[in-house]
């Protein structure tokens, strides 16, 4: 079986479904890119035939976040009290029901951290860069890492990703528990594929009862986690240390804040 759903490849082999992201080379991600992730995930919730699910991306990042150097961003339709689309769109991900196996062999930045920590596992290499970069950025975190982040990693190491903008390369990553296989980048779509077939193997529905009880309630924290994370991004986003923190990013330069 082999479907699309815009930017997205999805392959069924035996019980094991890959899906692709195919914006190369870094994946940045919009509105339509989550959606898109969350309608092949449950048009795999629906196929009994699909027990497990490796999610990989083409190019040389996993997925760099948004790309704040286009004219429209993640922001523009996002409100106070109707929330951001965005983040209505990633619960969907956090809904879904088959195990779910990240293979991340470069950056996985901003709210591609946020993708790569909704799911179950990561395998990754030693090219792999795990950043929540936002306070660089100028802003507050988003994609529920503020929820997730901590309960994989702990409060303090959560804190120092959040607080210092660090890179944490793939072998540390393996170390504090945010990747669970660390292997090369040669053999990381094997390794994933490998780990999500030993998954399948077993008894589909102990698997999907299992997992609904290992995330009870996930996908309600992250949505209350998402309604402040939106607040405080609007209200950050019309800094003026915002801006400098776009221009830091595309000048490759650290940020000049002023707290205005």
């Amino acid at each position: 079986m082999a479907l699309r759903f815009g930017d997205i490849n999805v392959a069924l082999q035996g019980h094991v479904a890959l899906l692709e992201i195919c914006r190369p080379p870094h994946n940045f991600f919009d509105i339509a890119l989550i959606n898109d992730t969350a309608a092949a995930l449950e048009t795999l919730d629906k196929d009994p035939e699909c027990r497990a699910v490796v999610l990989a991306s083409k190019g040389k990042s996993f997925c760099a976040g948004a790309d704040f150097n286009q004219k429209a961003t993640v922001f523009d339709d996002a409100t106070e009290q109707q929330g951001n689309p965005l983040y209505a769109a990633a619960i969907r991900i956090f809904n879904c029901k088959k195990p779910l196996i990240a293979a991340v062999q470069g950056a996985a930045t901003g709210g591609g951290l946020g993708l790569a920590v909704a799911a179950d596992f990561r395998v990754c290499c030693e090219e792999a860069r795990f950043t929540a970069n936002f306070a660089a950025l100028g802003l507050h975190p988003g994609f529920g890492l503020s929820h997730t982040l901590p309960q994989l990693i702990g409060q303090q190491r959560a804190n120092l990703m959040f607080y210092t903008s660090r890179r944490i390369k793939g072998e540390q990553a393996y170390e504090w528990g945010l990747a669970d296989i660390f292997t090369t980048q040669e053999k990381l779509r094997e390794e994933a594929l490998a780990f999500a077939a030993e998954i399948a193997a077993n008894a589909p529905l102990a698997l999907l009862s299992i997992r609904a009880t290992m995330r009870e309630g996930l996908a309600g924290k992250v949505s209350t986690m998402t309604d402040h994370e939106n607040r405080e991004q609007l209200r950050l986003s019309a800094t003026e240390d915002f801006q400098e923190g776009i221009r830091a990013m595309t000048e490759r330069r650290p940020g000049t804040f002023s707290g205005r």
